[in-house]
């Protein structure tokens, strides 16, 4: 069985609305005419747009209705024909409710729900995937200076504090700044360790520019 569009939906809850063999107020009763003949709803799993293609009176008329209940609406001319739209979501909702289609509301709501989950969870995990690749390439670059230091000079060219962390990180490669902290005697904080690489890596540019040699002493 196909599957029907939200536009459709919206129209066939309206077609079987008794409200339909009652009397409306006048604005909701226009608003939902122009919509039973010439309105459309994209589906908000994709995207928020309604419009209405009717004639430049009835247009006018759909504006004016739609301004009175703090609407944006918007008109174009496409292919000869006047269409009157709206791309916001609480605008959407707000025509649908004039309207009484409050089953279909609630499908909105529902979807628009969905969506905003689903945006926030996305959006949570590139920030977290963003900071796991920082971390990976920051570890990198700590392996390789102090690898190249080791070709170049030798790790006991660095002074005590910073030989120990280049040989911890040379060794625990996925472990994180706190964790390496943690296993030096005495223990040092996060900030610590990172002030303790960034020298190294500093050294190795050094030595990559030849402003340090393989000569006596302690580098840092």
């Amino acid at each position: 069985m196909q599957k029907i569009s939200f536009s459709q939906s919206v129209r066939a809850e309206l077609l079987n609305d008794d409200n339909l063999s009652t009397e409306l107020e006048y604005e909701r009763a226009f608003v939902r005419e122009c919509f039973l003949y010439g309105g459309i709803i994209s589906n908000p799993g994709k995207t928020y747009h309604v419009e209405f293609t009717i004639s430049e009176s009835e247009a006018k008329e759909l504006m004016k209705i739609l301004s009175n209940f703090s609407l944006h609406p918007k008109k174009i001319t496409r292919k000869g024909q006047t269409v009157v739209y709206i791309k916001e979501s609480e605008g959407i909702a707000d025509i649908l409710n004039i309207m009484g289609a409050h089953k279909s509301l609630l499908m909105l709501e529902n979807t628009r729900v969905e969506k905003n989950v689903r945006n926030t969870i996305n959006r949570q995990v590139n920030f977290e995937t963003a900071n796991i690749n920082k971390t990976v390439d920051a570890a990198l670059n700590q392996i390789n200076a102090i690898k190249y230091i080791s070709e170049e000079i030798g790790l006991s060219y660095l002074s005590k504090p910073l030989k120990e962390v280049a040989e911890l990180r040379l060794t625990n490669e996925t472990l994180t700044l706190t964790e390496i902290g943690e296993l030096l005697t005495p223990p040092i904080g996060k900030s610590g360790v990172n002030h303790r690489l960034r020298k190294i890596c500093k050294i190795a540019d050094q030595v990559k520019n030849n402003k340090i040699q393989k000569a006596g002493g302690h580098f840092g």
